[in-house]
């Protein structure tokens, strides 16, 4: 990669990311506050969430025995997405949540490793 490819890509992300921020400043409050508008502010975050939640969890190359490190990778995976979607239910606490997330993502690898 050449330095030029470098700066135009840096400037055109730069560009990008003005632009959305921007965009709600520019647009004129009388169509910001229609009601489809309204209705995609409230849902596009879950599922954002939920595509980079499915895009990470770690199911290809998946053999179907359990013996298998990606297959204790995606059920400590998903345990751990269990819990953090439980906890956060029962707190509303998006922090304590995470915690708990990492936490058991970690304690349940160590629990297959350990029984491995």
């Amino acid at each position: 990669m050449t330095s030029n490819y470098l700066i135009a890509a840096t400037m055109a992300m730069a560009a990008v990311t003005f632009l959305t921020r921007a965009t709600p400043a520019l647009i004129p409050k009388k169509l910001l506050d229609t009601p489809w508008l309204h209705r995609l502010n409230e849902s596009l975050p879950l599922s954002v969430l939920t595509l980079l939640i499915l895009t990470s969890l770690s199911y290809q190359g998946l053999t179907p025995s359990f013996s298998n490190p990606k297959a204790q990778l995606l059920a400590a995976q998903i345990i751990a997405l269990l819990l953090v979607l439980l906890v956060y239910h029962l707190s509303r606490q998006l922090l304590v949540s995470m915690v708990v997330g990492i936490a058991a993502l970690n304690g349940v690898l160590w629990l297959f490793s350990f029984l491995s």
